[in-house]
């Protein structure tokens, strides 16, 4: 695939945007229960969590997804895209965590569409009419990222930046954490980004993809029943 030309790759930084309203502000996947159960307290504590997320869940998780799309979308494979989203839906151990992914990926999907309607929608916009696809957060912005010609590997390692950004805010207004150091966090982390993504490439979408976080699936699982929530349960 041909290097994105500028006006593409500014539409990209777009779809990496903080603020870009698909919800992500209103989930903590779990970091908030770890949190309060105090086993995540300082700043490296986030940064461990941050790195254990990366390289056992949204890496050879997630960003799969993306890869699905730029795999099976030229040569039609509709079925076996599909497939990795529904395969990833049902490996999401946690019920809130199951919702909250597909709530991003339709508030992301609706979003584009607003913004870009003349990009090509079918046949995913039928998939999810007729629910053969859930149209979970990592498929949308796979599909996005390859309509914007944006090349796999940016497309993969920008959701990964995407998590890490998300996560990083949501400790801010967890923990004692100022602005400065958030950003001094995402800075440290952005060539480990591309490590996990460099662990996770080689893999097949419909056959490779793994999860190993069962402790933050627990607290994925307990989060409705903290006593007192800022996060979306």
């Amino acid at each position: 695939m041909q290097q994105p030309s500028t006006h593409l790759w500014l539409s990209y930084v777009q779809l990496l945007d903080s603020a870009l309203p698909i919800g992500g502000f209103s989930h903590s996947f779990g970091l908030e229960t770890l949190v309060q159960s105090g086993h995540i307290q300082r700043p490296e504590h986030l940064r461990e969590y941050i790195e254990t997320m990366l390289f056992q869940s949204w890496a050879p998780i997630d960003a799969l997804a993306v890869k699905a799309v730029y795999l099976y979308g030229p040569e039609q494979q509709w079925d076996s895209l599909w497939r990795v989203d529904q395969t990833q839906h049902v490996q999401r151990a946690a019920a809130e965590t199951r919702e909250g992914v597909v709530k991003m990926g339709r508030r992301l999907f609706q979003l584009a569409r607003s913004i870009y309607p003349d990009m090509t929608w079918e046949p995913l916009q039928a998939a999810l009419q007729e629910r053969r696809c859930h149209g979970t957060h990592p498929l949308i912005h796979g599909w996005i990222s390859y309509q914007i010609q944006v090349p796999l590997a940016m497309a993969a390692e920008g959701y990964l930046y995407a998590c890490t950004m998300t996560c990083i805010n949501s400790g801010l207004r967890l923990m004692s954490i100022g602005q400065t150091e958030g950003q001094r966090l995402l800075a440290e982390l952005t060539p480990v980004i591309a490590q996990a993504w460099q662990s996770a490439e080689h893999l097949d979408p419909l056959e490779d993809g793994f999860g190993n976080t069962p402790q933050t699936d627990i607290a994925m699982m307990r989060h409705e029943a903290l006593y007192s929530r800022l996060f979306m349960s």
